[in-house]
């Protein structure tokens, strides 16, 4: 076989094997150390650039990003901020046809900017809003599918696991990408509110629901006391790195610190929480550790079959002009999401469209972001949707089945799709913040 057509090969088997149930990490690695040394009849050159893979990953100073904004994600999370900010948004969207799940929308960006994580919205949103809206007489499709949707704001807005995945895999700032991911995030928000106040005009009986009496105004007082924390947290980590007064790595050890302290004012942090936080925030790291160095031998594995290039020439043979080469990475990403999860669909297409992006002129920036919002509405489409995964496993409710909670999460799913539409021919939306 010619080292294209290994090339070939091994992305098809590197997508079934991790289909199959296969740790990512490891189809990647493995499948993509076998190629080299098949490509070159080279086992040295396969263990070399092995070592070559794993000295990058471990030495790149950006990388400790991962574990300090992971360890304030669970924090935060463990200090019950989202309760907090749930419980003012539901106040002021208390007499909204709808309200309960624009407060939902609301709570989880504000929850976003200070956890990154989608999994982590999921679940914490599916103890404290669900409930609460099947309380109000909401309809169960329409209660699950707003967590779900707007669960995936941990993804876009910063600082998040997925942007910081992506700059290493092509090589950009993740202070950068922070930047970037603010302006999409906000409007994946807003459409988000506008879709659910739309559905409750147009298909009312989708939304279901009644007055929420029980939300009355908040005091001042009472809405200072729950939101203070975590404005400061949003303040200090993401006010930081938009001053420039500090790096990424910086800014999340200061927000892991201040993280710890609200905690600790709390009185939700004990020995035991705060070693279940730092044993979790080493899994975290470690998996995305093994997903980066993975990663990396994959990205020469495609170099050394000469697959990107080819990939590159069979698009300029056709005349394909930017349309169209966005129309082919943007469905490619929503079929590899009914299969796989947000991470692999980087690891494995982004590799392959680098090297036609770049001669475009094209911003990397930017690509990012159309990246992983376009991966993101597969955490919503059967049959691996992993956000609606976890909402059922959550709330362990024999009347909310899984079929309800994709059903659910579709509206969202569209709303996504639009705004990647709108984020793909106005890049400026993705880059008015860094200019």
């Amino acid at each position: 076989m010619t080292p294209l057509e290994l090339g070939l090969v091994s992305v098809i088997a590197i997508v079934v094997f991790i289909y199959l149930g296969v740790y990512i990490p490891i189809a990647l690695g493995v499948v993509s150390f076998v190629s080299i040394w098949l490509m070159r009849d080279s086992f040295e050159l396969a263990m070399n650039l092995l070592k070559i893979a794993i000295g990058d990953s471990v030495m790149e100073y950006t990388f400790a990003t991962v574990p300090l904004f992971t360890f304030m994600g669970l924090i935060v999370s463990k200090a019950g901020l989202g309760a907090d900010i749930y419980d003012v948004m539901s106040s002021g969207f208390r007499r909204v046809k709808g309200g309960i799940g624009m407060a939902t929308v609301g709570a989880n960006a504000v929850f976003a900017a200070v956890t990154g994580s989608s999994i982590a919205s999921a679940s914490v949103f599916s103890r404290v809003s669900v409930p609460q809206m099947l309380h109000y007489d909401y309809n169960p499709r329409f209660a699950v599918g707003v967590v779900a949707g707007s669960s995936v704001l941990g993804m876009i807005i910063p600082p998040s696991a997925m942007l910081i995945i992506y700059s290493f895999v092509a090589e950009q700032s993740v202070g950068e990408m922070f930047l970037a991911g603010a302006v999409p995030g906000l409007m994946l928000a807003v459409a988000y509110v506008a879709a659910i106040w739309v559905m409750g005009r147009v298909v009312p009986r989708f939304v279901g629901g009644r007055p929420a009496a029980g939300y009355e105004a908040l005091a001042w007082s009472e809405i200072a006391a729950k939101t203070l924390p975590i404005v400061s947290l949003i303040l200090i980590v993401l006010g930081g790195i938009y001053a420039g007064w500090l790096t990424p790595v910086e800014a999340g050890a200061a927000g892991s610190l201040v993280g710890l302290i609200i905690a600790l004012l709390r009185r939700r942090m004990t020995l035991k929480v705060f070693w279940e936080a730092l044993l979790e925030t080493g899994h975290i790291t470690a998996a995305i550790l093994f997903l980066i160095t993975a990663a990396s031998i994959y990205s020469r594995m495609l170099g050394l079959a000469g697959l990107p290039n080819e990939l590159g020439e069979l698009l300029s043979a056709g005349e394909a002009e930017f349309f169209y080469v966005m129309l082919v990475y943007v469905l490619l990403m929503l079929f590899l999401g009914t299969l796989l999860d947000t991470a692999s669909i980087i690891l494995i297409v982004v590799p392959l469209f680098l090297p036609l992006i770049e001669p475009m002129g094209l911003s990397l920036v930017w690509f990012g972001i159309i990246t992983v919002v376009g991966a993101e509405i597969g955490l919503l489409t059967p049959p691996l949707g992993i956000s609606c995964f976890v909402i059922k496993a959550t709330l362990n409710d024999d009347r909310i089945s899984l079929k309800d909670v994709f059903i659910g999460a579709s509206p969202f799913a569209a709303v996504m799709l639009v705004v990647l539409v709108l984020l793909i021919n106005f890049p400026s939306l993705s880059l008015a913040i860094l200019r």
